[in-house]
């Protein structure tokens, strides 16, 4: 695993993840701020991993995660949502759409990468 689409529309957070992500953790980051971006993004970059925010204007996360799914490029792509919302039902909730995990926000940025890789490896999709 190397490419992330990082999907946020709050600048500061989709900037200090990238940071987090590319600085620390050595990924590859391509950024989009709304659901209609990520599906288009996704298309091109062929990310290895999406890290989806839940609440964005418009589209939001769990309906951009649908659309994702119903295109044969992008149906296999797994998917990680960030919330603030991380009550266990909502984290069920997010997981029985087919989600890898759940990561809340606010994340520590020395620590994002290594969540990431952990929720990977628990899913076994790194073989």
């Amino acid at each position: 695993m190397n490419k992330i689409l990082q999907v946020e529309d709050e600048p500061d957070i989709r900037a200090i993840a990238r940071i987090a992500l590319e600085d620390v953790g050595g990924f590859v980051v391509e950024a989009a701020e709304s659901g209609v971006e990520a599906l288009q993004r996704a298309e091109t970059f062929r990310p290895d991993l999406i890290l989806l925010d839940v609440m964005m204007p418009g589209m939001d996360g769990p309906t951009t995660f649908q659309a994702l799914r119903r295109s044969p490029s992008t149906a296999a792509i797994p998917v990680i949502f960030m919330t603030a919302k991380v009550q266990s039902h909502e984290v069920e909730r997010y997981k029985a759409l087919g989600a890898l995990g759940v990561l809340p926000k606010p994340f520590d940025p020395m620590t994002l990468a290594d969540q990431v890789r952990a929720l990977w490896r628990g899913s076994g999709q790194d073989h």
